[in-house]
């Protein structure tokens, strides 16, 4: 008998959320799979915190956990590879957050500007540890059990229908994705992904609480578990089979 799996959202720097979900989680056991659907960091105040929370889990817990790669973590493995100011430059991707907490530094107002020398750390992207940047670079693209298929974004349409992820090219693609189209039209087997926050979903869809916009979003046949951590929101996780929903909000 397949056991549970709880599938985690976007944590997004925001370590007491992360910490308040899991104390209400239920204990876990060596027939449980955690897949955390990836953007572990910018954002909020903890990103360096985040990180080493999941790491330390990982190691710590008797259930099976996946820690899957989400569009953040992607971003600065392509800045610290090739670099991309792009991504840097813009204050609403929370680079400056990120920065700040792994160089152990106070938490940056949200209209703060990055001074010149913080500027020329983030575009080298050298300011992570060597190990973190590793662990970046060993998150799979998606992940896939007996209750649903788990990526960070969604999956686009090619022809007449939507791929198998292990069949799309490039995989980043997984990442990046926000499309009307896989929210509406996917069908098949259960998909649950991140990314696009759900009261940002075209809510009329959902069937889980419609009258709040802001919660776990429940489509034709893919669920939205990005609830806006790190962005004035909260954390959400979601139980299969039993689709049972946790939150850090009170």
């Amino acid at each position: 008998m397949p056991g549970r799996t709880f599938a985690v959202g976007d944590i997004h720097g925001d370590l007491a959320a992360l910490a308040k979900l899991f104390e209400r989680l239920p204990p876990f056991t060596s027939d449980d799979t955690v897949v955390f659907l990836g953007d572990y960091i910018d954002r909020g105040p903890d990103s360096a915190g985040v990180v080493a929370w999941v790491r330390n889990f990982i190691s710590t817990t008797p259930a099976k956990v996946i820690c899957l790669r989400g569009n953040h973590e992607d971003a600065w493995l392509q800045v610290a590879e090739e670099g991309w100011p792009e991504f840097i430059m813009p204050r609403g991707n929370g680079c400056l957050e990120c920065y700040r907490s792994f160089k152990g530094l106070p938490v940056p107002d949200e209209s703060e500007i990055p001074t010149y020398d913080e500027y020329e750390e983030m575009f080298a992207a050298g300011f992570f540890p060597t190990d973190v940047v590793e662990w970046m670079k060993t998150l799979p693209f998606f992940y896939e059990d007996e209750h649903a298929i788990y990526v960070h974004a969604g999956i686009k349409r090619d022809g007449d229908g939507f791929p198998h992820p292990s069949l799309v090219e490039p995989k980043r693609a997984l990442l990046w994705l926000r499309d009307r189209d896989f929210f509406e039209n996917y069908r098949g087997k259960m998909v649950v992904f991140g990314h696009t926050t759900t009261r940002t979903l075209p809510n009329e869809l959902s069937t889980y609480t419609p009258d709040d916009p802001t919660d776990l979003w429940a489509g034709p046949a893919c669920v939205g578990l990005d609830t806006a951590c790190g962005k004035g929101g909260f954390l959400t996780a979601f139980e299969l089979p039993a689709q049972r929903v946790y939150e850090s909000r009170d």
